[in-house]
């Protein structure tokens, strides 16, 4: 009986292991890594049936493990067997960016997952991207195209008749531009042809960039019926005409402008409903009409103006889970990657970073520097260290100063109102401003270029003034010139005090590159001659030399390129900052001849009258 147990656990246990290794297995040994992709849709409150999903993909790791051009890509279901079918609209390793949609049998309520493979440089062509679209689909367009036709992605082959004017940026990759009299027409097939009655939907995003009235975002007709897809004062509408008056949608709140909406219009054969954002939003009691002729996007008089993307045309209705799912999934928020999440990357030795491998390299080219590339690459390290230095001084003193220019700025707002009121015999009337600052602020001003040059311009009137004997004799425009003079000079010093070593940060601009590339020179030299003498002309002789030679340049550029960057910055701040003294020195001059008029000035009066 004892026995009997144990072989039944032992049963068990394998039996349990075994369904684990399964749901866990690696679907193929050819590709060294994987991460896993949960599919939450609680947020959808129900099943969504078979559908294809926006997979968005920024993981860094990722594109460093995968092929450069992404071909390597694969999409498993979490069986470990089933391989799922898939369409690559936009894969850039160097900006860390792809959009992939994947075809996925069902969306359960709950929780689901599936795998995404990759990091097999030899791998075949995935397969068809049409296959990555429902059959219900009869036509769907990304508008990824730069100055071609928007094709279809399905097999129906319902590609537009010309160009439109591509939006880079768009909420998925690039879309189309309408600038309310452009229009892009689509050469229809059979397969999008509409019976009376029959079922449809019509899904998109759209960015409108202002309210219109009766905007045409999508339309079609012939004869006495058509079908429009109108945005009427931020309104999304449905306008159907079936031979008489135009039927139009009734109820729903305006889009908000500027941002990407999606809209979705599904037709069952009793009533047309227009949803928006995943919500409903309006219903027209009509049916659709027969049409067979071209789709038309925009309108040569009365069109949208504004973006449009992810446009699909099916020849079934949508529920209203399969609406919301395709609204949090392509919309890019917070919501949508709770709905797909991805998890670690999973592999071995073979899934290692490639970050570290070429990192790990620099270090195997660094040990077969010589000595005069490392002569180079220590006058770059100067650069860099003195450079920097400069460079974080500069920008702490920058905030001091304009820190210092701010209060003194709003000190002077009430002083220069009536500049009589400061006693330019008294230093400490001149040092707080006619009593206006006290201790706190007057150490906040001691910073600011303003305040020096006001104290010029204070200690010059005050000298003129004792001159004369007293106040009432006023300012002549011959001392005003000269004042004038004394503050354009203080900033001046202000001015040296201001770009006072950035020469270190154009010496790394201008002779770091020219540094780094003499080490070069004198490295490639150098190996060569060692080649010449030794005798020995192969790949494995010269590399290395060759490497380490010109990683001297790339220390070199290191040197030159921050520091480019930073020079610019800086330079912008402080011409602000210089800017700011010429502004000021012309309203002191100006306040000081219109409160220190000459005696003799006939709008002057007794002196001192404004």
């Amino acid at each position: 009986m004892t026995n009997s147990l144990h072989l039944i656990a032992a049963a068990f246990l394998f039996l349990a292991s075994s369904s684990l290794h399964a749901a866990d297995a690696w679907w193929n040994k050819d590709w060294t890594q994987r991460q896993k992709i949960t599919l939450d849709s609680s947020a959808l409150g129900g099943s969504a049936g078979e559908c294809t999903l926006l997979v968005r993909i920024s993981d860094g790791s990722l594109f460093a493990g995968a092929r450069e051009d992404g071909g390597d890509l694969r999409f498993v279901s979490v069986d470990g067997k089933t391989q799922l079918p898939q369409h690559i609209e936009r894969y850039d390793s160097l900006l860390g960016e792809a959009f992939v949609w994947v075809k996925v049998p069902e969306v359960k309520s709950g929780a689901d997952a599936l795998y995404l493979y990759f990091g097999n440089p030899n791998a075949p062509t995935p397969g068809k991207p049409v296959d990555a679209y429902s059959s219900d689909l009869a036509a769907v367009y990304h508008f990824s195209e730069t100055g071609s036709p928007a094709a279809d992605s399905t097999t129906n082959g319902n590609n537009a008749s010309g160009p439109g004017i591509a939006a880079e940026g768009a909420i998925i990759g690039s879309g189309l531009r309408l600038s309310g009299t452009n229009t892009v027409a689509i050469n229809t097939t059979e397969s999008l042809a509409w019976t009376a009655g029959g079922p449809l939907a019509i899904s998109l995003w759209i960015k409108p960039t202002a309210s219109q009235s009766n905007a045409v975002i999508l339309s079609r007709g012939e004869a006495k019926s058509s079908f429009k897809l109108l945005l009427d004062q931020g309104v999304p509408v449905v306008e159907i005409t079936n031979g008489g008056a135009p039927i139009r949608s009734q109820g729903g709140a305006p889009i908000t402008a500027g941002s990407w909406n999606h809209i979705t219009v599904v037709a069952d054969g009793s009533s047309v409903k227009l949803f928006a954002n995943g919500e409903t939003h309006s219903t027209a009691a009509t049916r659709i009409p027969a049409l067979n002729g071209p789709i038309t996007l925009g309108a040569s008089l009365s069109g949208l103006t504004g973006e449009i993307d992810e446009l699909r045309i099916s020849k079934s209705p949508l529920s209203p889970a399969e609406i919301k799912l395709a609204f949090i999934n392509q919309g890019g928020t917070e919501v949508s990657q709770k709905l797909l999440s991805t998890g670690t990357i999973e592999g071995g030795e073979a899934g290692k970073s490639h970050i570290i491998e070429h990192l790990m390299l620099f270090g195997d080219i660094a040990n077969n520097m010589m000595f005069d590339g490392w002569i180079a690459i220590g006058v770059c390290v100067i650069m860099i260290v003195v450079g920097w230095t400069v460079a974080i001084r500069k920008y702490f003193y920058l905030n001091k100063i304009e820190r210092g220019n701010q209060e003194f700025l709003q000190q002077w707002k009430a002083l220069s109102t009536d500049l009589t009121a400061l006693d330019h015999s008294d230093t400490d009337s001149v040092r707080n401003l006619g009593g206006t600052s006290d201790d706190d602020e007057q150490e906040a001003m001691k910073d600011s270029p303003l305040y020096q040059i006001y104290h010029i311009g204070s200690e010059e009137i005050r000298h003129r003034i004792d001159k004369s004997g007293g106040r009432t004799d006023g300012l002549s425009s011959r001392s005003i010139q000269a004042i004038r003079a004394s503050l354009d000079t203080g900033m001046v010093h202000e001015n040296h005090r201001l770009t006072d070593g950035l020469v270190f940060l154009t010496i790394s601009i201008a002779g770091g590159p020219y540094v780094g590339l003499l080490g070069t020179v004198v490295g490639v030299m150098i190996t060569f001659a060692i080649i010449a003498k030794s005798g020995e002309v192969n790949v494995n002789s010269i590399a290395p030399g060759i490497a380490s030679a010109l990683l001297a340049t790339v220390v070199g550029l290191i040197v030159a390129i921050p520091a480019l960057f930073i020079y610019s910055y800086l330079n912008s701040r402080i011409k602000k900052v210089v800017s700011t003294m010429q502004v000021f020195i012309d309203e002191f001059v100006a306040k000081m001849a219109e409160f220190h008029r000459p005696k003799n000035d006939p709008a002057a009066g007794d002196g001192y009258s404004i």
